[in-house]
């Protein structure tokens, strides 16, 4: 029986836990409120791990289908399930929730209950958005959850939180209602809200194109790709901690993930024609963003834009539309999550004992912290794609599948490694080596066991899918085999 609704217990467990802590929020001590939060994100974590086991790699189907009628006058079901291109997702949403909670413990943070239970609903939506078949559930899901994320910044976020979530919300939701009304025109084509219906609707390539700019707006917000990108510095500068930490390791990459199931399939004709269009974009991004990492003075903002440049390479890899390059783009998602994650994560270490993310305020943090140095020199160095991390395998695949389209969009995209290593050694050397800068540095003190137990979890994890990206890539390379078919047939040429 709860095999059958594996998918809404891992929708709905994070959101019950959530609600749950908010209706308990009077009645319990902040301590106690702690280890509720850390148990409701552990729960949550575990349950979706029989997704991961008991997926079958050879099927490039979607499993563990969920299918109830919901608004039947408009066709609108609750319809669930998973591929390859969503199982990874879901399992490193509710793991990243559960590092939110424990990097929260020990932080100064008011209103921990509000807090907590706006990363466990949040984690609940995600999640929803991976597992969603139907159009209208997947809207749904996608804008709730911008709530969450909404109040995080607004209300635990710096001094200037006001002007970044309004940045925030309205860049999203202006994409987002374009979608919407490409959902709607699909369903009066078709009469269903049903997502893998439209992937084989035949549509004109007039038609197709004007979806996917439709979707483009929506997605390329949410990654964020060049030019749309203004708003995500501003967040992250403004946001706490671990926003900082779900906004880069999952929200950005709905925008990917969305481009594989949406975009791309539903219009392939549009995508081929703007493929151009597209890989140009992504080649910005990647260049021009990287650039623009290093001339930052602020932590934050410097791994922001760096996020911007990597996720260029997912955009890239995708619209190359090789199975080498979309297999890569998405193990760049991956491991951009896990190391993201991990530098905010430190730079939120250094600002809780300084109060400072300016570069020029430090120096000479390694006579204080060497352990904590340790583990930030080796994140900076796997996010400038070191061999061995998981930084170097996505992007090295791109590249590699770029080569085969065109050697001189490979070479562009291959400048990401100088450019990264760049901006990356630049930071550590600022910040870590040297004299020690001031007397704040020189209080500073090193990392406790509950950071080491998380950095360390972080930097395994990199280490183990730089050394056996198999891991990955075997949950989804029927899907992505699947995928390539699905955007090289034409629905033009069948009209």
């Amino acid at each position: 029986m709860i095999a059958n609704h594996i998918l809404s217990i891992a929708i709905w467990s994070p959101i019950f836990f959530g609600v749950l802590i908010l209706i308990l929020n009077n009645r319990l001590s902040t301590r106690k409120i702690n280890y509720v939060a850390l148990f409701g994100s552990l729960v949550s974590f575990i349950v979706t791990i029989p997704i991961y086991k008991n997926f079958n790699t050879a099927l490039s189907t979607f499993q563990f289908q969920e299918f109830h009628h919901w608004i039947i006058p408009f066709n609108i079901n609750y319809h669930l399930g998973v591929d390859g291109f969503s199982v990874p997702l879901i399992l490193l949403t509710s793991f990243m929730t559960v590092l939110v909670v424990l990097i929260s413990y020990q932080s100064g943070i008011f209103k921990k209950a509000g807090y907590y239970s706006a990363f466990l609903i949040m984690s609940g939506l995600m999640i929803g958005v991976f597992c969603s078949l139907d159009a209208i559930l997947y809207y749904i899901f996608w804008e709730a959850m911008l709530i969450p994320m909404f109040l995080i910044i607004g209300i635990w976020g710096g001094s200037n939180r006001i002007y970044a979530t309004i940045k925030f919300f309205l860049y999203t939701v202006l994409g987002s209602l374009l979608m919407l009304i490409a959902f709607l025109y699909l369903y009066f084509k078709s009469g269903t809200f049903s997502i893998i219906d439209y992937y084989y609707l035949p549509i004109s390539l007039e038609v197709q194109i004007f979806i996917f700019l439709a979707f483009f707006m929506a997605f390329a917000v949410k990654i964020p790709m060049w030019p749309l990108h203004t708003w995500l510095p501003d967040a992250h500068v403004q946001a706490p901690t671990g926003g900082s930490v779900i906004l880069a390791a999952i929200m950005l990459k709905l925008g990917g993930y969305s481009f594989i199931r949406f975009a791309m399939p539903i219009a392939p004709d549009a995508s081929l024609f703007l493929k151009p269009f597209i890989i140009s974009l992504s080649l910005i991004a990647i260049v021009y963003i990287a650039f623009v990492a290093l001339i930052q003075k602020d932590m934050k903002k410097l791994i922001a834009y760096s996020s911007i440049s990597h996720m260029g390479f997912v955009t890239l890899g995708l619209f190359l539309m090789s199975p080498l390059a979309v297999e890569g783009a998405y193990i760049q998602m991956i491991s951009h999550g896990f190391i993201s994650a991990a530098m905010f994560i430190c730079v939120g270490i250094l600002y809780d004992q300084t109060h400072s993310r300016e570069i020029k305020n430090y120096g000479g943090v390694i006579n204080k912290m060497p352990i904590f140095t340790a583990f930030a020199v080796f994140f900076a160095m796997a996010n400038a794609g070191l061999p061995g991390t998981s930084g170097f395998v996505g992007e090295f695949m791109v590249i590699l599948g770029a080569m085969k389209e065109n050697f001189w969009i490979a070479f562009i995209a291959a400048t990401t490694l100088i450019l990264g290593a760049a901006y990356s050694l630049w930071l550590i050397k600022r910040v870590f080596y040297g004299d020690i800068g001031n007397a704040k540095v020189g209080n500073l003190s090193d990392i406790k066991s509950k950071d080491f137990i998380v950095l360390g979890t972080l930097a395994s994890l990199i280490l183990f899918v730089g050394v056996y990206p198999k891991i990955i890539s075997d949950i989804t390379n029927s899907s992505v085999l699947q995928f390539i078919e699905l955007i090289s047939f034409s629905k033009a040429a069948i009209l």
